[in-house]
């Protein structure tokens, strides 16, 4: 029996890493409108949290055959459940942990300091730029690109982008595209973003700008010492904002990459992935996380840029896998979108979703 919570404004909870978060206003709107969201990749007689038992039930309706049958559960009654065998967040962080204990949850069901520690960490974009993406890079250069810099001082920071012409400068810990900027030269706004963020997060990451073909991810679970490859998601992102999931069979997914770039290579650099997650993971980290990749055009040919970002916790595209298309359903595209002031998840089949092969 499990406890499954959708906390989708875990990654601001990590960049702040305070115990007394407050989510912005659109964080604890999403939360409280999609906290069903885990009856679609929990298992049968599993809890999941929500804000309200009631609306929580007449949303899941929509969801028919795909959700499963759990029971919804609110944090004011979490203390008077018996204990759960596992507790499983759209991410953990010490906001979360926090919000746990005061309503009741043992400690000794949540993650350590220490884990939580390790967890944060790992998320830095530094993290992922010289434990994944340099390996994976240097493993194949004929095929691959990407390249990183962490920069800690402004005046470093002007020299860089001076030497790289355009580039891209994010947050070490952002999400969907909320902490990034695209700069040829430092604007006045921009050269104050930077500062802000060197201020409070310590560092800056500056990446050459990619002429983009294609943005998608792979998906990966680690139970132990075991790293498993879940499968694809296509994405379609709107200036760096997340936009929506393909729904299709992986094969279809597939067949989407490969008519920019050869999936076999694709295939190895989820090989090499398996490898350093085992190597980097294992035993510090446990539960689902998401490789952002992109099919570049540079001055010879298509490559594969195998990392730009790794998210250590539950993603859309897992969200997508949870539907298990079969093959004689057509091809769909999952969105959230907010409307008459709420969020909402829709599945839709048009001829403008399922008859391009790419948007």
């Amino acid at each position: 029996m499990q406890l499954h919570i959708f906390n989708p404004e875990h990654d601001m909870a990590l960049a702040l890493d305070m115990e007394k978060f407050v989510p912005s206003h659109a964080g604890r709107e999403m939360r409280a409108d999609l906290g069903f969201l885990p009856a679609l990749w929990a298992e049968d007689g599993d809890w999941v949290l929500v804000d309200d038992v009631e609306g929580a039930k007449a949303r899941i309706r929509h969801l028919g055959a795909y959700a499963h049958n759990v029971h919804f559960i609110t944090c004011d009654a979490l203390g008077h459940h018996p204990s759960f065998l596992h507790i499983q967040p759209w991410g953990w962080n010490r906001a979360l942990r926090r919000q746990l204990l005061d309503a009741g949850i043992n400690e000794a069901q949540l993650p350590s300091h220490d884990v939580l520690s390790n967890i944060r960490q790992m998320s830095h974009r530094f993290w992922a730029a010289t434990h994944l993406l340099k390996p994976l890079v240097a493993g194949d250069t004929s095929n691959r690109v990407g390249l990183a810099h962490q920069v800690s001082d402004a005046e470093e920071l002007e020299v860089l982008i001076a030497t790289l012409g355009k580039c891209v400068l994010k947050a070490p810990w952002s999400s969907s595209g909320r902490g990034l900027r695209y700069v040829e030269q430092l604007t006045t706004h921009q050269r104050g973003w930077a500062r802000n963020i060197i201020a409070k997060q310590r560092s800056v990451m500056v990446e050459p700008y990619f002429h983009k073909v294609m943005d998608f991810a792979c998906e990966f679970e680690v139970k132990g010492n075991e790293v498993r490859y879940c499968g694809l998601s296509i994405f379609r992102t709107v200036n760096g904002m997340y936009a929506g999931n393909v729904i299709a069979t992986e094969q279809e997914k597939e067949d989407m990459v490969s008519e920019f770039f050869p999936f076999v290579k694709v295939r190895a650099a989820i090989n090499d992935l398996l490898q350093l997650f085992a190597e980097n993971l294992a035993g510090i980290y446990e539960g689902p996380l998401g490789v952002d990749m992109m099919l570049v055009n540079t001055e010879n040919a298509t490559k594969l840029h195998p990392c730009v970002e790794v998210n250590l916790r539950r993603t859309m595209g897992h969200v997508a896998l949870a539907f298990n298309p079969s093959p004689c359903m057509p091809r769909r595209l999952m969105q959230v979108g907010r409307e008459s002031g709420a969020y909402h998840l829709r599945l839709l089949t048009t001829a403008e979703n399922c008859l391009p092969s790419y948007w």
